[in-house]
């Protein structure tokens, strides 16, 4: 089910990202429970996190919307491919364009930046974020596609198969 669905369906229960990203993944729509990341320029904690969260899911990352490096590159992508994550969300940037097209996952960021992060390992996991007018709480889900993307405390698909 799409975004625009979603919204006409449910409504109060969605809450829209006013932010715009770009999509960087091969799959355009994809959603999944929402687990964070709270980082800046440094993506220590972002492998981390893709390394261990669960298959399905949504990592979020709040890296200030920094656009001085990436936080997201090749490397990562694959892992998170790898391990089954459905996305990836970015309010900062990402970089390996050209890979992160072949990454059969959903892909979102502010923009692309070639310059990598710092490995020192600062930040924190599964914290509320607040970005794009949304505070963006783990546990919550996260539905997006061509037309943005929109959080609910629930698992709105589940709902719309009954």
């Amino acid at each position: 089910m799409h975004t625009a669905d979603l919204c006409d369906l449910y409504g109060s229960k969605v809450r829209l990202c006013k932010l715009k990203f770009i999509s960087y993944g091969k799959n355009k729509v994809f959603s999944g429970p929402i687990h964070t990341v709270r980082v800046y320029e440094d993506n220590v904690l972002v492998k981390d996190a893709i390394s261990s969260i669960p298959t399905g899911a949504v990592l979020v990352i709040d890296g200030g919307g920094s656009r001085e490096c990436a936080l997201v590159g090749g490397n990562l992508a694959a892992l998170a491919e790898k391990r089954g994550l459905s996305g990836m969300i970015v309010y900062g940037c990402v970089r390996d364009v050209h890979e992160l097209q072949n990454c059969q996952l959903g892909i979102l960021a502010l923009g692309a930046c070639p310059v990598k992060s710092r490995k020192e390992g600062t930040g924190s996991r599964d914290v509320t974020v607040s970005f794009g007018d949304l505070s963006w709480e783990p546990g919550n889900y996260v539905f997006a596609d061509e037309d943005g993307v929109v959080i609910s405390a629930e698992n709105l698909l589940d709902q719309s198969a009954k």
